[in-house]
């Protein structure tokens, strides 16, 4: 009798759980987002809003970032601004997450130092790929 160890249509993951930080102030949207990303095998932070962004970062130490740019508190261009003049977390990517689907914002986020540009709605299955696409990046 054969006993099939794994499913070979699931991609294989490494043994190292990747830290995703989760930025977002829509509270549906950040706990649908948490919980696929969880179910998807990665530790997700989350936070509402930017005023423990750094702390939160310094704290979680993640290896990737989704970022929403429409923030209570302050807004994401200029979260993404702040971690660029920072040596040590501009090498963390960040992929913006954002309801802003004009080419300028998009086009402004990518000049600050995000690396991708997702407009909501979110295709997820995208949206995994590219961060692994990241993530892999990264750890070369």
């Amino acid at each position: 009798m054969t006993v099939q160890l794994f499913n070979i249509d699931q991609p294989l993951r490494s043994h190292t759980v990747r830290r995703i930080l989760l930025v977002e102030d829509h509270d549906l949207n950040r706990m649908l987002l948490s919980d696929y990303l969880s179910y998807s095998g990665y530790d997700v932070q989350s936070l509402s809003e930017g005023s423990t962004f750094f702390s939160t970062i310094e704290k979680f130490e993640p290896d990737l970032m989704l970022l929403d740019l429409k923030l209570p508190d302050i807004d994401g261009y200029s979260l993404l601004k702040q971690v660029q003049r920072k040596p040590d977390l501009s090498k963390i990517p960040i992929i913006v997450v954002s309801a802003f689907a004009f080419k300028a914002d998009q086009e402004l986020a990518l000049s600050l130092g995000a690396r991708r540009y997702f407009v909501k709605p979110l295709k997820l299955k995208e949206l995994i790929l590219t961060i692994e696409e990241e993530l892999t990046c990264r750890h070369r």
